[in-house]
């Protein structure tokens, strides 16, 4: 597996985190309803609050790196 091919499918997953997490928080924090399980709360935000930003940074992350262009090696090195 190369690099591209392995941001390709952190960048999938990424999405789909975000999509979860996104729908968990959007439920807990507007709905006021916990839809999976039992609510847990880190400090007074929500965890699936923290997930989401996790999820989102993992996203700009991958994206990033597969936007970057390939540079060649500087000469004399």
């Amino acid at each position: 597996m190369n690099a591209k091919t392995a941001l390709k499918a952190i960048l999938a997953l990424s999405i789909a985190g975000m999509l979860f997490s996104g729908y968990l928080s959007y439920s807990e924090l507007f709905a006021g309803a916990c839809a999976v399980g039992g609510c847990s709360n880190v400090g007074s935000v929500p965890a699936c609050v923290y997930g989401f930003v996790m999820y989102l940074v993992v996203f700009v992350l991958s994206l990033l790196g597969l936007m970057e262009k390939k540079e060649s090696a500087p000469v004399g090195i």
